[in-house]
């Protein structure tokens, strides 16, 4: 089959039809029913609002706390990820001895379901039965309200995203350690280089364009964030651990209200997409001064 032959059409366009209705229809129902007031349970009839939901949901007072609170838990999580996945990428990079078993054991958090991680963190980090606080009773430390107190549960949350998916950025930056040139470090060696020195001289410089990448995607999936919370602490106490996506999930699967929720869900994605074009932005001279 010639590149130019027809007959390629009919096994890409089906394919291509298939997807691209499985995909643009909802998001364009989804659009169109966020500028509806729609709500399932009560069964009320659609209306047109324009943008009403908008409107409303801008001025309520829950959405700017969610924002924030979604905002904190991503960059601080992402921050610690990043920083402890570099830290153990360079040292696995290293051929320290057991360097294969670590890499296998690294990939055990990943391969764990988020709701069965943060079944057994709530279990752990109890307020009254946990064995963590059991442990510090047996050294006369109090029992700590790590799931109980805005920012002890806030903290533990952060705490079981960053063992769960510090072993991503693990990877990643290892392999692109892994392909760095030899000889730009023997010049170095050869130049009396310090290991700081070659550190942020060299390598950090040239793995830039991959820890932008995994940083960014990382973020992006830290701001989607909702079974860790919903298991842990139910977005407690009171609101304050609640999450973006988990104010959509009880707007829309718990009170129906479809309209508000398609709302939601688009201010959402602006909101990433914002953050992400900030981000590349601002990292974009850099980049372009390590190419």
């Amino acid at each position: 089959m010639t590149r130019n032959d027809p007959i390629k059409h009919f096994f890409i366009w089906p394919a291509l039809l298939i997807v691209l209705v499985i995909s643009i229809f909802p998001l364009i129902y989804s659009l169109t029913t966020s500028f509806m007031s729609l709500r399932l349970v009560p069964p009320i009839p659609a209306r047109f609002v324009g943008f009403g939901n908008y409107t409303e949901l801008l001025q309520n007072p829950r959405f700017w706390n969610v924002a924030w609170t979604t905002t904190i838990i991503a960059f601080v999580a992402v921050t610690l990820q990043y920083v402890i996945g570099f830290s153990v990428a360079l040292a696995l990079n290293r051929r320290v001895p057991g360097e294969g078993l670590f890499r296998v054991s690294f990939l055990v958090p990943m391969l764990v379901a988020p709701v069965a991680v943060a079944l057994i963190a709530r279990q752990i980090l109890n307020p009254t039965m946990g064995p963590l606080n059991e442990l510090m009773t047996v050294f006369g430390f109090p029992n700590l309200p790590f799931l109980t107190q805005t920012r002890w549960a806030i903290g533990a949350i952060i705490s079981v995203e960053v063992w769960q998916w510090t072993p991503f950025v693990i990877l990643m930056l290892l392999a692109g350690l892994q392909t760095l040139p030899e000889d730009v470090y023997e010049a170095a060696a050869l130049e009396n280089a310090s290991p700081w020195q070659q550190f942020w001289g060299i390598t950090f410089p040239m793995m830039l364009p991959i820890s932008v990448a995994v940083v960014f995607i990382r973020l992006i999936e830290s701001y989607k964030i909702i079974d860790t919370v919903f298991v842990m602490t139910g977005g407690g106490p009171g609101i304050s651990t609640e999450t973006l996506t988990l104010f959509a999930y009880q707007e829309g699967f718990k009170k129906f209200n479809l309209g508000y929720t398609s709302a939601l869900s688009f201010l959402f994605l602006i909101v990433i997409t914002v953050i992400g074009l900030v981000y590349l932005a601002i990292l974009k001279p850099y980049l372009e001064k390590h190419k």
